[in-house]
């Protein structure tokens, strides 16, 4: 058995990258993520890989679109206000199909906020921060192993559809320490090829063009349209999703990351009070398991949705469950993590008890 080890949330996550085979990283510093880039920029020299400060994170994202074009697997790390500068850049990469993981560990907001934990950028995650028709691949991790085996899968996604992979946590997630087990660390070999588009030199072929601009409007549609094919494929394919306790369940929580782990323990709460209660939490943020959580609704007497912002994937289970369920909601915002007891007793208003 491979052993387990106690680690910081950002630094799981950084060796996972490691490990999956990021060889590039590029970032600046902002709280509650700094700790990531820190140990980056001890472990890159180590396995003989780049680490490099920028000077803001516009530079950082362009310094990734322009690594993302050799093929090579990259990454970048930042917090709130730092994710929202990356914005246009993101959209570029998106366009150009360039394979690269994004970590943005949530803080307070709007604007410059605080640096406690939120979840108040699931909005730009999921409905496309910057410009155009464009999505990420969005995975909510709720334990630092879980950030650990998402951030492993983030980098093969990332080739295998050639687009943007974001893992969205946030300060709890990021620095908590937890025992993980690492995975073993991929041969740089067998990493996927990606010769038929990637700028390696055109020495002996025909040249490469990476591009997310076409001045032909025709053109540029169908360049649209590739990536709703695209995305089409990803929906059918990568939705992910945990189930908790829904065998029995009259009511269905539905909450995501940091939230969704204290969800479980109001679950646990209210059923030694006779009220059987499930959790659903999303994995994947972005495709959204909509088929899955409206099957699961039909019949139930309460969705109780619960989230560190304003109900922003209150709109997504609306989505899903349809007519076949009511649905409230309980949130906190600004960078307040609800408490287990908290959630219980608005559940239990909500059902009048």
């Amino acid at each position: 058995m491979s052993e387990r080890v106690l680690v910081k949330g950002t630094e799981a996550i950084g060796e996972a990258a490691i490990r999956a085979g990021c060889r590039l990283f590029f970032g600046y510093p902002i709280t509650p993520q700094n700790e990531l880039p820190e140990y980056m920029s001890k472990r890159m020299p180590e396995v003989g890989g780049t680490f490099l400060q920028t000077e803001s994170e516009v530079a950082t994202i362009n310094m990734v679109y322009g690594a993302a074009c050799t093929g090579t697997r990259v990454m970048t790390s930042t917090s709130s206000p730092g994710f929202s500068l990356m914005q246009e850049g993101i959209s570029y990469m998106a366009c150009a199909q360039l394979p690269a993981v994004l970590v943005n560990v949530v803080r307070g907001g709007p604007g410059l906020g605080d640096i406690q934990p939120s979840q108040g950028d699931y909005w730009q995650a999921t409905k496309g921060g910057g410009h155009g028709d464009y999505k990420l691949i969005v995975l909510a991790p709720s334990t630092v192993q879980e950030a650990v085996d998402l951030t492993y899968l983030a980098f093969d996604l990332a080739d295998e559809y050639r687009n943007p992979v974001l893992i969205i946590a946030d300060g709890v997630i990021g620095q908590m320490m937890e025992p993980v087990t690492f995975p073993e660390f991929r041969d740089l070999n067998t990493l996927p090829k990606h010769d038929s588009w990637a700028l390696t030199g055109a020495k002996g072929r025909e040249k490469h063009i990476v591009v997310s601009f076409d001045i032909d409007p025709y053109v540029l549609e169908k360049m649209n349209l590739e990536l709703v094919e695209k995305y089409k494929k990803i929906e059918a394919k990568e939705k992910r999703w945990e189930e908790y306790k829904l065998d029995d369940a009259e009511v269905v929580i539905t909450a995501f990351g940091t939230v969704a782990r204290i969800a479980k323990s109001v679950v646990e709460q209210a059923r030694k009070e006779g009220i059987k209660v499930g959790l659903f939490r999303p994995i994947t943020l972005w495709p959204f398991p909509y088929e899955r959580l409206e099957e699961i609704s039909k019949g139930k007497k309460l969705i109780f949705d619960v989230e560190m912002n304003m109900g922003q994937m209150l709109e997504d289970v609306k989505l899903a469950v349809k007519d076949h369920a009511p649905i409230e909601y309980y949130g906190r915002l600004g960078g307040v993590v609800p408490t287990p007891d908290e959630i219980l007793q608005a559940l239990k208003s909500k059902l009048g008890r």
